[in-house]
């Protein structure tokens, strides 16, 4: 009796070791860290609830001047602090030195030369100075509006934007000049918390490293605007935010690194795990605009997801090394889980430069409208998935070898993908041909596009039996589990009625 009850008391404590190591193997992966970005905050985070806000003048009820003065050299103090009302001042001169630091500046104005936190201000005219360190010009945040129009606006000193929104505000900009030339101090700007920024006409230049033209943690909207950056990129989109180009000219010249960053570009897409922008898909428009790059790539994406659509736009780069489109992981997130997953839809829109993708990152492009592609496509047979669309109306252009995974064609012989003597791989199959007998090819199955032959697809198979093995695994782990558990209910049981017996 005691030997039973010594093996069946070992063959319990086996059964429980067992069940707890398979619990061990289920459990989910802890969730990655992050890491500040280009132009993310630095330091420790200060609540909204402890900051105080100091103007050397304050509007707290309905006000209406012209031509007045407002000035401030003490550092985190506004020249000009709204909290109530609704105001309009004309052609006021608004000064503003004196060094702040911190978060309290970037995220909630403090240092700002005017500061709207509750309320609405319209500024007709005049002009805004800034020279000190967080010193913005113009800042909207939490309930607080701005309306500028006709204004100049000029920052000297590191971390100033010109015309910024944090915590919900709103701001309008019509007809604004705007410059700065500090480091990361991009002209139009957001931080923590974002806002919505509406730009219409207006001149706007940055100089400093890190300080892009537009730098969006906000939903910003640029109308028939001239957009000049001679350090740094022109637009940077960090996480789930929005930045739309209608009838724009932008240049950027991006000639200095900033940060993390390790590659020249124009538009600049990503997430920084910082905590000033939320994680999800982001977007950037633009329509009817020229888009001119001086160094580097047009657009570079990495640890984020987007949406990019382009309608009728002119879009030059002048560095004839820098490809249009970069997707991959940089020094932004987890590794193995940075890379990037971009649709691009492009309408009625001519696109000249090579599209790098990398082993984590995926590509869907969509030409429709007349749009046309030329360039080389993933030229290192890297990318995770590269999807692309044609309409009856668009064309394919190749530049060299390309690799993508599937093709989807309005025009069944495949007439409008011009080869140019080069090969394109359709999920590992090449389309050498330019005598297509017409088909669609997508991952599902691969289709040699010539008039020679059908070839099964044989990844895509062994990818369904690489998947049926995995869900075969965890079913039979269900099982053991399930099995295990009886037994030991069954061990439980004869323990008990061999205890009765003795007893």
């Amino acid at each position: 009796m005691k030997k039973l009850t010594k093996i069946l008391g070992i063959s319990l404590i086996i059964l429980i070791l067992t069940l707890n190591n398979s619990i061990v193997f289920a459990a989910p992966p802890s969730k990655p860290g992050g890491e500040n970005g280009n132009g993310g905050a630095s330091g420790e985070n200060s609540s909204s609830s402890s900051v105080t806000h100091t103007g050397a003048t304050t509007i707290s009820s309905d006000t209406n001047n012209s031509g007045e003065t407002y000035s401030s050299t003490t550092g985190s103090e506004n020249s000009l602090l709204v909290t109530s009302g609704t105001s309009t001042i004309s052609n006021p001169t608004i000064t503003k030195t004196g060094d702040a630091d911190g978060d309290n500046s970037d995220f909630y104005g403090t240092n700002a030369a005017v500061l709207v936190k509750e309320g609405t201000l319209n500024i007709n005219g005049g002009t805004i100075t800034t020279d000190g360190a967080h010193a913005n010009g113009v800042f909207a945040y939490n309930n607080g509006t701005i309306n500028i129009s006709d204004a100049t606006i000029k920052t000297s000193s590191n971390n100033s934007g010109a015309i910024m929104v944090t915590g919900g505000g709103t701001l309008t900009a019509n007809n604004v000049t705007a410059e700065t030339d500090g480091n990361s101090s991009a002209p139009i700007r957001s931080d923590r918390g974002g806002g919505t920024l509406i730009v219409n006409g207006g001149t706007y230049t940055s100089h400093g490293t890190g300080s892009p033209v537009i730098y969006s943690t906000a939903d910003i909207t640029v109308n028939d605007a001239t957009l000049t950056s001679t350090s740094s990129e022109g637009v940077v989109v960090e996480g789930k935010n929005s930045v739309t180009l209608n009838n724009v000219t932008m240049e950027a010249t991006n000639t200095k690194l900033n940060g993390n960053s390790e590659t020249y570009k124009s538009i600049f897409i990503y997430q920084s795990m910082s905590g000033d922008a939320d994680v999800g898909t982001s977007s950037f428009t633009a329509k009817n605009s020229k888009i001119i790059n001086n160094k580097g790539e047009i657009i570079f994406v990495t640890n984020t997801s987007t949406v990019i659509d382009l309608e009728n736009n002119e879009i030059i780069n002048n560095d004839s090394e820098g490809g249009f489109l970069k997707i991959s992981a940089a020094k932004w997130g987890t590794s193995g889980k940075n890379g990037g997953d971009v649709v691009l839809n492009a309408t009625n829109q001519k696109i000249d430069g090579n599209i790098y993708v990398d082993n984590i990152s995926t590509l869907e492009m969509n030409l429709s409208s007349g749009s046309g592609y030329s360039g080389t496509i993933n030229s290192e047979n890297t990318a995770k998935t590269i999807a692309i669309t044609l309409d009856s109306s668009s064309i394919l252009t190749l530049t060299g070898d390309s690799y993508i995974t599937s093709l989807d064609n309005a025009i069944s012989d495949n007439s409008n993908i011009d080869l140019n003597g080069y090969i394109l791989y359709v999920n590992g199959v090449s389309i050498t041909s330019t005598n297509y007998t017409g088909a669609k090819t997508t991952s599902d199955e691969k289709i040699v596009i010539d008039n020679t032959a059908t070839v099964a697809n044989t990844e895509s198979v062994e990818t369904n039996d690489e998947n049926s093995n995995d869900n075969q695994t965890e079913k039979m782990l269900v099982v053991t589990i399930e099995i295990l558990g009886g037994v030991l209910i069954v061990f439980i049981v004869i323990i008990m009625v061999l205890c009765r017996k003795k007893k």
